[in-house]
């Protein structure tokens, strides 16, 4: 694995969206870690807090070595269908996701990505990407993970304001944001990207000026920013044995009761057409639904979900997709997860074959997450032209340069548009209603 640093792809190196998705080797690979120090209650994401994150009785050596272990078999499983991948058609992405991943040490990342490059291939410009949490317990060893090859950050900032954070969970200060930010630049990080969460209880458009002015001054190269939403992944039947969710504690339902009371929709408008009238001035650009960028920033990681190209997922509860029709998951449960790896067994989960006609529509509804849109074969595609001219009609779409995509109206209510892609779903004669919430 050879380490240039950064170097994003241009879009058209993707290729245009699939009508008839084909499965094809991985082109990235999300690996979970799922400890934290503490749980934040609002957090949707397979995480285990506590002693099991740090300290006499950690369990993050443990999970590595069980997280290798399903590398070698997946990878087994890869060759099998695909044959062994070669130079030119290695991974361009390693995500390590979280959780917090940065309470591994540099020592282990670096095991890590030499295994997954001896066993798939790492490109020489891949995007290689961890997440960390700002704060002198959580950040970990900023300049130890550059140096194992890591070239790019994701750091869990979420507000800028004080009251925001302790009302969140997160144990970090505004200034310990800053403090990362500085050390990931002297550590020789050239890309960062800030985690930020709108329509918190209590947050007000004055106050998101206020974050998003002090998160601009940093310089940071990416932003994600997600309106927060609340689900019950219980009501849901995600957290049975084989889930990939864990079961809410009474504590954080209780808290997400509480939470939904206090947010409004058109205070999350109101909050992103801010974003883009800041963003923008400061150089950064939206280009999918919750993510803006500098020129040559945007999260390739991400690309590879949006685009619905194959990627590969190891770790409690990671989900992957061969590209094509079939997608698969791994149950959330860590004693589970390391029990049956410890066995040279694959984890438990799932996995299913989506219809060809589904796959369009999820490769529809991906791409136009994106600001660029989708191509035109795909939009004439019978089942997707109905809704698409319905959303034109009221005014949540455009056609530009050969492509439809959603207009800025459209990216506010984009669940209205989504729903109608589906198989099976009516298109309505009617405009949708004046706000719902977009964050699909």
């Amino acid at each position: 694995m050879a380490d240039t640093g950064r170097s994003d792809p241009a879009e058209s190196s993707f290729p245009e969206e699939p009508c008839a998705p084909q499965a094809s080797l991985p082109e990235g690979l999300y690996v979970h870690f799922p400890f934290c120090v503490s749980l934040c209650p609002y957090c949707d994401f397979v995480v285990v807090a506590g002693a099991a994150a740090r300290g006499p009785r950690s369990r993050v050596a443990e999970l590595l070595e069980a997280q290798l272990v399903e590398l070698e078999l997946r990878a087994d499983l890869i060759e099998a269908r695909f044959g062994r991948p070669g130079a030119a058609s290695g991974l361009h992405s390693v995500y390590l996701g979280g959780g917090t991943p940065s309470l591994m040490s540099p020592t282990q990342v670096e095991r890590l990505l030499h295994r997954v490059d001896a066993r798939l291939g790492i490109a020489t410009d891949a995007e290689l990407t961890i997440e960390v949490n700002p704060g002198p317990d959580d950040v970990g060893d900023l300049a130890g993970f550059r140096s194992a090859g890591v070239n790019r950050l994701s750091i869990g900032a979420q507000s800028m304001a004080a009251d925001e954070l302790k009302r969140l969970g997160r144990r970090h200060r505004p200034a310990d944001i800053t403090a990362t930010v500085r050390d990931a630049r002297a550590a020789g990080f050239e890309s960062l990207g800030l985690d930020l969460l709108t329509d918190i209880p209590g947050q007000t458009l004055a106050s998101w000026h206020d974050t998003l002015t002090a998160v601009l001054e940093l310089a940071a190269d990416h932003l994600s920013v997600y309106t927060l939403t609340l689900d019950d992944p219980d009501a849901e039947g995600l957290t049975g044995a084989d889930g990939d969710h864990l079961p809410l504690s009474r504590g954080a339902r209780a808290w997400r009761e509480r939470a939904t009371l206090e947010q409004s929709e058109e205070r999350a408008a109101e909050m992103e057409s801010l974003t883009d009238d800041l963003a923008a001035a400061a150089g950064l650009r939206r280009y999918e639904i919750a993510n803006l960028a500098r020129p040559g920033q945007q999260s390739r990681h991400n690309q590879l979900y949006w685009r619905r190209r194959p990627y590969l997922a190891i770790g409690p509860g990671a989900h992957a997709s061969d590209g094509g029709l079939v997608r698969s998951w791994n149950a959330a449960r860590l004693d589970s997860y390391v029990g049956a790896l410890a066995a040279g067994r694959l984890p438990p989960g799932g996995n299913e074959e989506v219809a060809p006609i589904t796959a369009q529509a999820e490769s529809a509804i991906l791409g136009l997450r994106l600001v660029e849109g989708i191509d035109a074969t795909l939009a004439s595609q019978p089942r997707l032209a109905a809704a698409l001219d319905w959303a034109r009609q009221a005014g949540l779409a455009e056609d530009r340069r050969g492509r439809t995509r959603l207009t800025q109206r459209g990216r506010l209510l984009a669940n209205e548009v989504f729903a109608r892609l589906l198989p099976g779903a009516e298109v309505a004669a009617v405009p949708p209603p004046a706000t719902s919430r977009g964050n699909a």
